[in-house]
This record gives C-alpha cells, sequence and structure tokens, in this order.
C-alpha cells in the first residue's frame, strides 16, 4: 500500500499542502474548524509523517520525551494515553519515561539524557528546584505538568495546568450544595512533594470558610501518598477516632477509591450517609459502584495545549498556562 502523503490528507479536506503542514508541525495559522477537518482527515487516512525527511527539512525530529514519576498510577496512565493519542494526530511521536519522582532522575530527563534529539520534553517532577533548573543549560524546549512545577516557570521553561485551588474550592462547595457541612480533607499532607496537596487543601479552606461552615481539624485526613491504600488507612483512621463526617473531599481519585473501599467494609451507605468527592476524572471512576463525583482536570486540553506551545515559535520565553477543569457530578 502506497504511504499517504501530506497531499493526500490535503486532497481529503480541500485545502493545500501548506495547511496540513502547518498543523502537522505546529507552525503557522490555521482556522479551528479547517484545522479540526485536518486532523480528523489524519486519523482516517492514518497518515504518518517521514520523521527523516522532516528532521533534514526543518530540524525537527518529530519526537517528544514525556517523564512522569510513577506509570502505575492510574491518572499518570491515562495522562500519557490521551496525550499519545493527541501527538499522533499531529504527526509526533512521544516517548514515555517515568522517574520514581528520583531527583537525579529527573535532572537527566530534563536535560534529555538518554534520549535521542528530540522537539521539547513534558516532565511531572516532584523533586526539581530552581537551581536544578538553573543548571540545566541548553536542550530540547521543556515543559513542566503538575503542581509541584507550578513555581518553576522561568526563561525557557513553560508550565501548563489548571488552577488547583479554584477547582478544589468549586468541589468543596458543591459537596456543600448537597447540604453537606462536615467534609473531611482527605489527602492533607505534611512531608514529602505535598505541592498538589496544598493547593487543594488550600481551596476545600477556602470554600469551607465561605460557607460559614466550622474549620475542624479532626476533619483533615492526613497521607503519606495519593492512592487506594493511603485512602483507605485515612478513612478508617477518622471512622476509629470517632469522627462524624456527612461527605469525603479526596484529593485524588485513587484516595477517593480507597476511600470507598473503607466505607463499604464499615457499610457506611454512599451516597446516603456519606458522599464522595475524588479529583482526577480516571476512567475508572466511571465505572465504580457506588459513584462518586470528581473534578475533571482538562488533560485533552493541557495536552492540546502543551503541543500548540511546543509547536510556536511565537510562545512567550516562559509562562504558565492555564487550562480549564470540570466538575463532573454522579
Amino acid at each position: 500500500m502506497p504511504r499517504v502523503t501530506l497531499a493526500d490528507v490535503a486532497a481529503r479536506v480541500g485545502v493545500s499542502a501548506k495547511s496540513v503542514s502547518n498543523v502537522v508541525n505546529g507552525t503557522g495559522w490555521v482556522s479551528e474548524p479547517v484545522k479540526a477537518r485536518i486532523l480528523a482527515a489524519i486519523d482516517e487516512l492514518d497518515y504518518r509523517p517521514n520523521l527523516a525527511a522532516r528532521q533534514l527539512r526543518n530540524g525537527r525530529s518529530g519526537l517528544i520525551a514525556l517523564v512522569v514519576p510513577d506509570l502505575r498510577e492510574p491518572y499518570f496512565a491515562e495522562f500519557a494515553s490521551r496525550f499519545v493519542a493527541r501527538a499522533q494526530r499531529r504527526g509526533l511521536t512521544v516517548l514515555i519515561a517515568q522517574t520514581n519522582g528520583d531527583r537525579a532522575a529527573e535532572r537527566g530527563m530534563m536535560s534529555g539524557a538518554g534520549f535521542p534529539a528530540l522537539d521539547g520534553i513534558v516532565l511531572s517532577p516532584l523533586q526539581l528546584d530552581a537551581a536544578d533548573l538553573a543548571q540545566r543549560g541548553d536542550g530540547p524546549p521543556l515543559i513542566l505538568i503538575g503542581e509541584e512545577a507550578e513555581t518553576l516557570v522561568g526563561p525557557g521553561v513553560h508550565h501548563v495546568g489548571i488552577d488547583n485551588v479554584s477547582a478544589a474550592a468549586a468541589a468543596t462547595t458543591h459537596l456543600i450544595a448537597q447540604g453537606r457541612h462536615r467534609i473531611a480533607a482527605v489527602g492533607v499532607q505534611q512531608t514529602g512533594p505535598s505541592a498538589t496537596s496544598r493547593l487543594r487543601f488550600e481551596g476545600y479552606q477556602e470554600a469551607i470558610a465561605a460557607a460559614g461552615l466550622e474549620v475542624d481539624p479532626a476533619l483533615f485526613a492526613t497521607v503519606a501518598d495519593f492512592n487506594r491504600a493511603e485512602g483507605s488507612r485515612a478513612v478508617q483512621r477518622l471512622i476509629d477516632d470517632g469522627v462524624a463526617f456527612d461527605a469525603l473531599f479526596c484529593f485524588s481519585d485513587s484516595l477517593a477509591l480507597g476511600a470507598l473501599y473503607t466505607l463499604g467494609t464499615n457499610g457506611i451507605a454512599v451516597p446516603d450517609q456519606v458522599a464522595v468527592m475524588g479529583f482526577d476524572g480516571i476512567e475508572e471512576g466511571r465505572f465504580h459502584i457506588p459513584a462518586f463525583s470528581t473534578v475533571n482536570p482538562g488533560v485533552d486540553d493541557a495536552a492540546d495545549t502543551i503541543l500548540d506551545v511546543l509547536g510556536s515559535a511565537t510562545t512567550p520565553p516562559g509562562a504558565h498556562h492555564s487550562v480549564p477543569y470540570e466538575i463532573i457530578a454522579r
């Protein structure tokens, strides 16, 4: 079967090959309706660019590295899957690696160590600091994701993500609107990388205060990590301590899944006795019984924004790029 070309895609859509090239390479300007038609035609025709020819022509390899802490966690696995899908629509190939939150691994990968020629690196760090980035030197364009990186924006360093404080406040307000007044915060962290916890806890507190509810430290459930086991243990401690609560705001869906297990084993009905709100919008949550609400952190919007930044020659030298979130009520 002959290789599908830019001209084939252009003919399918009824536009010039240059317009298709602009979409594939993230250059020039194409209206959103035309861009959507081109991306659909790329999918339909299974167009794959000739990466060797591209690099010779414009110095770009068509390769992007995505580096996350732990692919075992559903959020990162789903982010990787959806990011790859969005990149493929633009004819890009994504190389995926994980750091396990190790600082040395993050330092090496942020500079492209161990990778072939890259057009960009997308990194979710847990340990990097501003001094690490200052010592980075030359390397592929770097885009950071995740709450630990929000304060690291600088020359040549971008960050893409939602407003976690606003999202957490909206999630808590949703529970309050359902008549819940004793809302436990599951995910408070006091050690280790804790920016995600700190920002979501701040939003939770803002919503509680705005509603005129009691700020009760007994409702602050601490965890060491954002996983099912920690969510389960945190809620069991609340129950064992005799803390009265009618809702849980869990700072991740993994925490919420663990919390739901413990509520079930203790015979506590959801949502009749306790409403549960998660955060991350992972697919598993759509099919869980009992159902729980969650915050969709705009993964597809984040992926598109990252790819737009990497493909744009006019992007500011370093900036935070905010993407929208959504409360998913179940």
